[in-house]
């Protein structure tokens, strides 16, 4: 029975699970976007937004802690300097999973976890999104 056993095991022990998520979330920092499985994405996903939220906290004891969690110093500073003004107006929700599909070796479901970009951004997509429909539609009158 696994009575009070919180969190995926991912076919993995301890220390290599740990070591696998710490991999990763410096990478996703690091590339701001990687492709892996779905299992892994979901188990990730409130390491690396906790490192986000020590990152807008900005204190020398959470740029302590989160240099002990990473493996990359200055993924670390990039988080701390670059990738925490993203946040700084945002509640939590850091990252977006999309499913991509299946794997071909062993029909694994793989999605693509990213950071969301900041909001203006996100506004300036949109307006520009608008404006590309408003021209193709003004295209087909014609």
């Amino acid at each position: 029975m696994r009575h009070r056993k919180a969190g995926k095991q991912l076919g993995r022990n301890t220390s290599h699970r740990r070591a696998m998520l710490r991999n990763m979330v410096t990478s996703l920092f690091e590339q701001e976007q990687i492709v892996t499985t779905d299992a892994k994405a979901k188990a990730m996903r409130p390491l690396a937004e906790k490192m986000i939220t020590l990152a807008k906290r900005g204190d020398l004891h959470a740029r302590r802690q989160a240099l002990a969690y990473m493996q990359d110093k200055g993924v670390v500073h990039k988080l701390f300097g670059d990738l925490k003004d993203r946040y700084l107006d945002r509640q939590g929700g850091y990252l977006r999973i999309v499913k991509k599909g299946f794997r071909r070796g062993d029909g694994a479901a793989v999605s693509v976890i990213q950071l969301l970009p900041s909001d203006e951004e996100m506004k300036s997509r949109k307006k520009k999104a608008k404006r590309s429909d408003t021209e193709k539609r003004g295209e087909e009158k014609d």
